[in-house]
């Protein structure tokens, strides 16, 4: 298997600054972005543009799994056999799961999975993860209590 060569993209002090307005609220007008960067506000609506088409950012609504009646997350560890990739895909195709990487280490793929219950959650991996192809065994880290969620890092 080879790996794409992912494009990188440099972004420069004011690319950062509207990255950053819209991580602390991404209804905000680009006329106000415009007066905190210092642009105009064609030039950020041009910028955003830009970092949207490209794929550096996606601005969408992030929600509180509690608030909606899913009382249950969880890290499922995947150990597989054959086509990871094939198995990473399975997974993802699942509604309940918010998140599938391919990893180095003890496990192969892992899962994030928003449940509404326990009962949720043991179908989820009982019968439904164990089931994919290739899948060999799973192991379910229980999310206790969330002490931090920040998606800022690309501006640091």
């Amino acid at each position: 298997m080879t790996v794409a060569a992912v494009p990188h993209v440099l972004l420069d002090d004011v690319g950062k600054a509207i990255v950053e307005q819209l991580q602390q609220d991404g209804r905000r007008s680009y006329a106000t972005i415009a007066r905190a960067v210092g642009l105009s506000e064609a030039a950020v609506r041009q910028r955003v543009a830009r970092l949207q088409d490209t794929g550096v950012i996606q601005v969408v609504a992030v929600t509180d799994p509690l608030q909606l009646g899913f009382r249950r997350q969880a890290m499922v560890g995947v150990r597989a056999d054959g086509d990871i990739v094939a198995v990473a895909d399975a997974l993802a195709e699942m509604p309940e799961v918010d998140y599938v990487v391919i990893t180095a280490g003890s496990f192969d793929v892992l899962v994030e999975a928003v449940c509404e219950d326990d009962d949720h959650l043991l179908e989820l991996v009982g019968r439904r993860i164990r089931a994919v192809p290739g899948v060999r065994s799973t192991e379910t880290f229980v999310y206790m209590k969330l002490r931090k969620q920040h998606y800022n890092w690309a501006t640091r």
